[in-house]
C-alpha cells in the first residue's frame, strides 16, 4: 500500500477521451443560430435601409432618426447628403444615412 495513491484511484480505468465529433455537431447549431437569429435579420434590415436611401427624391417627405420631419429640397448625388425644409424659410442638412422612414404625402400638413 502506496502512501500518496490509494489502490483504488491506481486501479481505475483512464477517462475516455472523446467528444470531437459531438463538440463538431455543436459549434455547427451554434454557427446556424447565430446565422438566423442575429446575421440574417441585420442584413435584411441593412439592406433595406440602403434601397431606401437610393430611392429619395425630392418632396419626399421623410423622418429622421433625430425626429426630424420634413420636406426633401435638394439630393446630392456625389455626396451623400440631402437638404430637408422642416418649414418655410428653416433647411437642415442631414446625411441621407440619417433617414429612418419616407413618410407618406401630406403628413406634415396633418401635423
Amino acid at each position: 500500500m502506496s502512501l500518496f495513491i490509494s489502490e483504488a484511484h491506481a486501479a481505475a480505468a483512464p477517462a475516455q477521451q472523446g467528444g470531437g465529433f459531438e463538440m463538431m455537431i455543436m459549434l455547427a447549431v451554434f454557427g446556424l443560430v447565430f446565422y438566423f437569429m442575429i446575421y440574417r435579420p441585420q442584413a435584411k434590415r441593412v439592406k433595406e435601409h440602403k434601397g431606401l436611401m437610393s430611392s429619395l427624391a425630392k418632396n419626399d417627405e421623410v423622418l429622421t432618426q433625430g425626429g426630424i420631419v420634413g420636406k426633401i429640397v435638394k439630393v446630392s448625388d456625389d455626396k451623400d447628403f440631402i437638404v430637408i425644409s422642416i418649414s418655410e424659410g428653416t433647411e437642415v442638412t442631414v446625411q441621407k444615412g440619417a433617414v429612418s422612414t419616407v413618410l407618406p404625402k401630406g403628413t406634415m400638413k396633418s401635423l
